[in-house]
């Protein structure tokens, strides 16, 4: 990812929306229904004639149509938007999601303030990988590819034997919350071994999640991995195998009630 990013890059899109001509009946009980949505872009066919929200629902008779109700004067976000430009406008308006409209005005998207957390989160991450590739080639002396895709965490082998119990909880809040940065995973001949991110990892496993978004570094030719050797010395298989050790243990801890 280079440069600042962009609203195309973070939106959902994936949107549900509803139809002006519905009942403010029916589009609460969708809200109520719905996994966390306080809100929906009116749509007609791809384009949006207004947005929806809990307050305007409040009051309104069960059998009005939502045009009646709903939000016309919009505001919206575009996909070359920069992130940190649609964060201001969410900071300033009140608005928890912008509708992303395309230069057609047609909705293609919808970006929350959540998902402007977790650009900022992530930007970090293609600096750790791009790191881990020079000291690779560097070290081997082979041509590395990168891609981004989903991870089975089922078929990722650890390479660090021990996660520590308050991290996790605070891992395992940002999964929650949408908030997770991506892994880093070596696919060394088709073995994922598992470089950053041990603690996503094991929040994902005990949260029942799959997969996860994953920056996988690709070594055109198999190489003799330190970190395999570190994990087949620990005896680390699955990510099932990493102990979960309480904070009380961590070193840093330890080495505090030392100098106390």
């Amino acid at each position: 990812m280079s440069g600042k990013p962009t609203v195309g890059e973070y939106m959902t899109r994936e949107v549900e929306t509803v139809s002006p001509d519905e009942t403010v009946a029916t589009v609460a009980r969708r809200m109520a229904d719905s996994d966390g949505h306080n809100g929906f872009p009116v749509t007609q066919g791809r384009t949006v004639e207004g947005f929806v929200s809990a307050g305007d629902l409040l009051l309104a008779d069960d059998d009005a149509p939502v045009f009646t109700v709903m939000t016309e004067d919009l505001i919206v976000a575009h996909p070359d938007m920069k992130v940190t430009d649609a964060a201001r406008v969410i900071l300033r308006s009140g608005i928890q999601r912008l509708p992303v409209v395309d230069d057609a005005d047609n909705l293609v998207g919808i970006i929350s303030n959540t998902d402007v957390v977790r650009s900022q989160i992530e930007r970090a991450t293609p600096g750790k990988v791009g790191k881990l590739m020079r000291t690779l080639s560097q070290i081997h002396g082979v041509e590395l590819d990168e891609e981004r895709r989903e991870v089975a965490i089922a078929d990722l082998t650890p390479t660090q034997a021990r996660v520590y119990a308050d991290e996790l909880e605070g891992r395992q809040y940002e999964l929650e919350h949408g908030l997770a940065e991506p892994l880093v995973v070596i696919d060394n001949g088709g073995t994922l071994y598992l470089a950053d991110g041990h603690h996503r990892a094991m929040a994902a496993r005990e949260g029942g999640i799959e997969t996860m978004d994953a920056y996988v570094i690709v070594p055109r030719t198999p190489i003799d991995l330190g970190m395999a050797k570190t994990a087949e010395k620990e005896g680390l298989r699955v990510v099932g195998d990493i102990e979960v050790v309480d904070y009380a243990r961590h070193p840093l801890v330890e080495t505090t009630k030392r100098l106390q």
